[in-house]
């Protein structure tokens, strides 16, 4: 039996998203798209303001799973503490739930999901990872489209749109320097230039992390750390130590090795 598509939006929080998703609705009407959103329940207040916004704005309820446990949770179930290089936080609570929602639509709706992301043409690597992650990942191949690369025009200002058409003031993350918001700038995969900015921002959260980890290290009795340095594990504690004696803005710009999340602010 023939599947009849539906357009789902993948909605992280960010302007470009956003965009995609309101453009989306007006080339396929509402009641043949879904506005999809996965939560890892430490999320900054401040995106839900603007998904809920965006939300009305499209005229779109958002579609949201939930695995149920936040981050550390996950990494204390499989005694791996998440780092740059690999975070089972987001396989379990992002890739997990949508790959579980999308085989539903298609098993208990007769469904066929065409998935929009909001990536740019900066990002292209991150598309082409994307594009081979669901062509190979779910039973059968889920189509991918990256408006914001494959058409629509390469100075598209969404952010500006969003905020000087639509009213919606974008989220805060964006004007407090960070580059993404994922989990509320607490993302393992986050590198050393964001640990210093969340430590510049918000130092109450930066001691979350610290606390976190230093938890992890004596409970399960392991040297690991979200961050590396020389290959070799080094704590949030001790980079905090560094940057409150040498100054934290030598870190701001600070290189990072990192490997991008699936939790994109796009």
């Amino acid at each position: 039996m023939d599947r009849k598509p539906v357009h789902v939006a993948m909605f992280s929080g960010g302007a470009a998203s956003a965009y995609v998703a309101y453009q989306m609705v007006l080339t396929h009407g509402k009641e043949n798209c879904i506005l999809f959103f996965t939560n890892t329940l430490w999320e900054d207040e401040d995106n839900y303001r603007f998904m809920d916004e965006v939300a009305d704005y499209i005229g779109l309820e958002i579609t949201e799973r939930i695995d149920g446990r936040t981050p550390e949770e996950v990494f204390y179930d499989y005694r791996f503490l998440g780092n740059s290089r690999l975070a089972k936080c987001s396989e379990e609570l992002k890739v997990y739930q949508t790959i579980t929602f999308l085989e539903e639509l298609r098993d208990e709706k007769n469904l066929e999901p065409i998935l929009y992301f909001g990536i740019g043409p900066h990002e292209k690597h991150r598309a082409d990872n994307l594009r081979d992650f669901y062509e190979h990942r779910p039973i059968e191949p889920i189509e991918t489209r990256f408006p914001m690369i494959e058409t629509f025009r390469a100075d598209l200002d969404a952010k500006g749109i969003i905020q000087n058409e639509w009213g919606i003031k974008l989220p805060r993350m964006y004007e407090l320097g960070f580059t993404h918001a994922n989990c509320g700038g607490r993302c393992v995969r986050g590198g050393f230039a964001h640990y210093a900015q969340l430590y510049k921002v918000w130092p109450d959260r930066y001691n979350e992390q610290e606390e976190m980890e230093e938890n992890f290290r004596k409970h399960f009795e392991k040297h690991v750390s979200i961050l590396k340095k020389d290959g070799k594990p080094y704590t949030l504690k001790e980079y905090r130590e560094t940057m409150d004696r040498e100054g934290i803005e030598r870190f701001l710009n600070a290189p990072d090795d990192t490997v991008p999340c699936v939790c994109s602010f796009s």
